[in-house]
């Protein structure tokens, strides 16, 4: 039995790769590694297959026509044998001692007969200078204690949990009926915030176990490529608004209902700032278009959303309003260097 799958959606990752695999290799054979090559047009397709002739018991590689990271990462669940379920961008990696945490933990809890729903463990910023902020989340859940929603305390305003925090169980992630859309980027924030409600255990590990990558100029997360996706990231922000009935979620958790409409708050805060940024009348409209969809779908959450939250933020009217929003977002970027 495979413990864990970890998919490694790949485009063009040739020149970088091999370190995310090799450590992931470190997890032996009680784990899975999903290489999805995604159409691409480099040798990594190539990288793939070598690695599964080397390691069949591990690995397998899988070739798609190019669908994008979200049908990367729809053919990892989609193909998955293990208990847990991992994504691991083919530019990042994790941490050796955190993953051997992480394995043991896991290891534990199936032969105890009580998986439970969601691992948390840190992520680290890594530049090309070195580890920067280091994402923890040791006041929201409990350390090494198994816990629920209702048992969490809220997340900080520039904290949330994203794909490189989250280790879900792989029933779980099917019970959600998890299907990204192709061709699109930053479904990530999609992935993790319909699979939250499904969740009803959790297990924070205080262990800095994802290092996520910043420093390639072709990064979605870089400045001026958000810049010229900022429709897509405003596509999901919207499918996130319309995921689920606000008030049937507050019913199943007060403090569940918190955490996503602060995830929310979060990606609407980056849409507008990005937005802004644009300035032109076609991607102000669009931003106004946001909150009045917002308003449509849930006038409670659209209360919490422009008065309670970090998004209030971006609420500030006319020009001088849009310049202090991205200047107070400029500053939060040079202090965590996200992108």
């Amino acid at each position: 039995m495979k413990l864990i799958t970890f998919t490694v959606p790949c485009y063009n990752s040739a020149s970088y790769m091999r370190k995310c695999i090799d450590r992931l290799l470190l997890a032996g054979d009680e784990a899975e590694i999903l290489i999805v090559n995604d159409g691409s047009s480099d040798d990594t397709a190539k990288i793939a297959d070598e690695y599964a002739q080397k390691h069949p018991d591990i690995v397998r590689a899988i070739h798609q026509e190019n669908g994008g990271h979200g049908e990367g990462v729809n053919q990892g669940i989609r193909n998955a044998t293990g208990v847990y379920f991992k994504v691991v961008d083919s530019d990042d990696w994790l941490d050796s001692e955190a993953l051997s945490v992480l394995m043991a933990k896991i290891r534990n809890a199936v032969k105890l007969g009580k998986p439970v729903d969601m691992f948390v463990a840190n992520y680290v910023y890594e530049h090309p200078e070195g580890p920067g902020h280091i994402m923890k989340y040791d006041n929201v859940f409990k350390k090494n204690k198994i816990c629920t929603w209702n048992e969490t305390t809220p997340f900080k305003s520039t904290q949330y949990l994203s794909m490189h925090s989250v280790i879900f169980r792989t029933k779980v992630l099917r019970a959600a009926g998890i299907e990204l859309p192709k061709h699109t980027f930053y479904v990530d924030n999609l992935f993790v915030y319909t699979t939250l409600p499904y969740c009803r255990t959790i297990y924070y590990m205080d262990e800095d176990l994802y290092r996520y990558y910043i420093g390639r100029p072709d990064q979605s997360v870089q400045e001026k490529v958000l810049l010229k996706r900022v429709d897509q990231h405003y596509r999901v922000a919207l499918a996130l608004v319309d995921s689920f009935d606000m008030e049937a979620v507050k019913k199943q958790s007060p403090q569940l209902a918190k955490a996503l409409k602060h995830h929310i708050s979060m990606i609407v805060t980056i849409t507008a700032v990005f937005l802004y940024m644009d300035g032109s009348p076609e991607k102000l409209y669009m931003c106004r278009n946001m909150w009045k969809k917002i308003k449509e779908k849930d006038e409670g959450l659209y209360r919490s959303l422009k008065y309670r939250s970090l998004s209030a933020l971006t609420t500030f009217p006319g020009k001088p309003g849009r310049k202090f929003t991205v200047t107070a977002y400029k500053a939060l970027q040079k202090i965590f260097k996200f992108n």
